[in-house]
């Protein structure tokens, strides 16, 4: 990874991981990797997971606990001709956010543990409330009935691209193409080249 692309400040990840609905996570079994689209919640420093009991993903997980998770945040597609005037594909891209974690997956069993990550999962992905709060009796088969998977963290790393190696002049081309364009992730985007740039 570039230098220039690469995000160290906790905070800045901390706010795409808690923002993403979901991440894919990566598994392996027998030289054999397996990866699946997953809702999921940061507490403190790990990532929680939840799901059926049994599956592909329990029985991977049984035989190996090393997984991979990433986060993407896509904006805008920068057109070739965006930041170029030779007429060549190669400077299309897309701008982004994007988290990658390596850890290892825990089996939580602790039913006080797991209504924790449910009800963080919740405030997350509902914000709204409008529901009883997973403490409640109510829940309890549910939540006996439900794994949680709980991934430690032991290497994040993050990448934002956002033309920050650009040169000026192709640098101001592109802002100049997505104001024409002017949907909201572009002007989201222009925001985000100016304040990395620096």
């Amino acid at each position: 990874m570039k230098t220039i692309f690469e995000i160290k400040d906790e905070n800045i990840i901390n706010q795409v991981l808690d923002n993403a609905e979901y991440g894919t996570l990566a598994i392996c079994h027998e030289n054999k990797p397996y990866s699946l689209p997953i809702n999921f919640v940061r507490v403190q420093s790990s990532i929680y997971f939840h799901g059926a009991k049994k599956g592909k993903k329990i029985d991977i997980l049984k035989n190996n606990s090393l997984a991979s998770f990433s986060v993407v945040e896509a904006f805008s597609m920068i057109q070739s001709y965006f930041s170029s005037k030779d007429n060549l594909a190669c400077p299309a891209t897309q701008f982004f956010k994007s988290i990658m974690i390596d850890g290892k997956i825990t089996f939580i069993e602790d039913y006080d543990e797991k209504v924790l990550a449910l009800q963080k999962l919740m405030e997350k992905l509902q914000p709204e409330g409008k529901y009883k709060p997973l403490k409640d009796d109510d829940y309890q088969k549910s939540i006996n009935a439900t794994q949680i998977l709980k991934l430690d963290i032991k290497e994040i790393r993050a990448k934002f691209k956002f033309g920050q190696h650009l040169d000026k002049n192709r640098f101001d081309m592109i802002i100049k193409y997505l104001l024409d364009r002017g949907n909201e992730v572009d002007l989201a985007t222009i925001e985000l080249m100016k304040s990395f740039k620096g």
